[in-house]
């Protein structure tokens, strides 16, 4: 039980200075084209229930049903219980800040035209994900670090429709749809 204990914290420490060295270098431009027709969201779970919400943007932007690949944060789950979409927990954590769950490795085997970082506490797991994962554009929320997102939108974690407006007027600004 203490080495256990005493591993986790050695996995903390090693996680948060890959992903400090990581947030240092900068990050490497996607060759893909203007427009959005893939979207990546990483969900803070225990603070936003409704992480299938994201869904309704495959109408908003006109995209294909399968453009949307959602996983979500929770600090404890149960994995033999059902949810609706892809979780990974603190338990997933590997050393040198790697995130070890099947699900998570296939979230970043995709390449993304925006990822959507919808949490606004500093967390050490969804912001390793959000630096790992290969997208053109970044959005997350007004608390987050600059140094993750490329395009921050000051709106509370609770009020999706107004995220959704936001980002769409944004989008529209950046000509991205």
């Amino acid at each position: 039980m203490f080495i256990k204990g005493l591993q986790d914290k050695f996995k903390v420490k090693s996680g948060l200075k890959y992903l400090k060295e990581e947030m240092e270098k900068p990050s490497l431009p996607l060759a893909r084209e203007k427009g959005i027709t893939s979207i990546g969201c990483i969900v803070d779970v225990d603070h936003f229930a409704n992480a299938e919400a994201f869904y309704e943007l495959i109408e908003e932007f006109s995209l294909r049903p399968n453009a949307i690949k959602i996983i979500g944060y929770k600090r404890e789950y149960d994995k033999n219980s059902p949810y609706a979409i892809q979780m990974f927990s603190d338990r997933d954590l590997g050393w040198k800040g790697q995130i070890e769950n099947g699900y998570v490795l296939e979230f970043l085997g995709r390449e993304y035209d925006m990822l959507i970082n919808y949490y606004d506490e500093d967390n050490l797991m969804m912001k390793l994900l959000s630096v790992k994962t290969p997208a053109r554009l970044k959005v997350g929320l007004g608390s987050q670090d600059s140094k993750v997102n490329d395009l921050i939108l000051n709106t509370p974690l609770k009020d999706f429709k107004l995220f959704k407006s936001e980002l769409k007027k944004y989008l529209k600004v950046l000509n991205e749809i």
